[in-house]
């Protein structure tokens, strides 16, 4: 825990420190370029002074941490609005997004990974081994891209864009159908582009623990296939968890661009929108909600391990 806090503390600082050590002056990014050269001198001190950017750097550094303690993470400069209420907004729609792409690539990819690696010789290997590789290869906006030619404009059987209907569509079921209409090709292109990850980790885990001693002295035993496999299964999910954590980091960043493809209004489709309009403030939101994140799935996958695997328990724990 206390390793985990300092890498928040410094995951803070740069976030802090990252958009003022950008090229040019807070001007530039709080006020619209095409102004910025004819506002005034008392107009720049208020700007300045609007966000707390008069004040000395510890001292803003001081406000910047309290303010996150608080809940608070400032406006936005575009829109002017709370960063936290913008974030909020857009925080449900990426975590269904996401969530649904870890654990469907999770169940698609390391199940593959797992048979293939249970069947090593034979044609599934090679067939799960070249399908996957090939996906893992592909970028998002383009799986993305070839799922809406096929399905929105050739076969013309899911909306193109967005996640609600543009039309008041009715409650209850009706929204429902339609948000999830919407949600699929995001999910689906998300879910293709990390399964191929996860079926190498799978794979090659397995396949190392399928060569181990205990599982030879399994199969001298007599133990069914299906028996000793399972053994070397747990062993080899270890890997597997620590890649899940990983996952829950890249995965968001790979939304960001299938979000764009899709116009699906999540943090991803928001940073981009931010990056476009110089939206800082909003940017420093998404990105510390990014990396506390991150933080929390890898300490969470710490906390897996001695349930999964009872060797890596401290000595004495229960």
């Amino acid at each position: 825990m206390a390793q985990y806090a300092l890498v928040l503390l410094v995951a803070l600082s740069l976030n802090f420190a990252i958009p003022r050590l950008a090229p040019g002056t807070p001007i530039d990014y709080l006020v619209p370029s095409e102004q910025v050269a004819t506002i005034t001198p008392e107009q720049r001190e208020r700007v300045l002074a609007q966000f707390g950017l008069e004040k000395p750097l510890l001292e803003q550094y001081w406000l910047y941490l309290a303010g996150i303690v608080q809940g608070d993470l400032g406006y936005s400069t575009q829109q002017g609005r709370p960063v936290v209420d913008m974030l909020l907004e857009r925080l449900p729609w990426t975590l269904v997004l996401v969530g649904g792409a870890i654990a469907l690539s999770l169940v698609i990819g390391a199940g593959a990974g797992f048979l293939s690696a249970a069947r090593r010789g034979g044609q599934t290997e090679v067939g799960g081994l070249v399908f996957f590789m090939f996906l893992d290869s592909m970028p998002p906006f383009w799986i993305g891209m070839l799922l809406l030619v096929l399905f929105s404009g050739y076969l013309q059987i899911l909306p193109v864009f967005g996640a609600l209907p543009l039309t008041g569509a009715g409650g209850g079921f009706g929204l429902t159908f339609e948000v999830a209409q919407r949600l699929l090709l995001p999910l689906l292109t998300l879910t293709l582009v990390r399964a191929g990850w996860l079926f190498l980790v799978a794979r090659s885990s397995l396949a190392g623990e399928l060569s181990e001693d205990y599982i030879v002295m399994a199969e001298a035993k007599g133990l069914s296939r299906r028996r000793v496999v399972g053994h070397g299964v747990r062993n080899a999910l270890l890997p597997l968890v620590t890649a899940v954590a990983v996952e829950a980091g890249t995965v968001v960043g790979g939304a960001t661009v299938v979000e764009t493809v899709f116009s699906y209004p999540g943090l991803g489709r928001l940073i981009y929108e931010s990056v476009l309009s110089r939206d800082y403030p909003v940017l420093q939101g998404a990105f510390l909600l990014l990396a506390v994140g991150v933080i929390a799935a890898n300490l969470l996958a710490d906390l897996l391990y001695p349930v999964i695997d009872p060797r890596v328990r401290a000595e004495g724990a229960r």
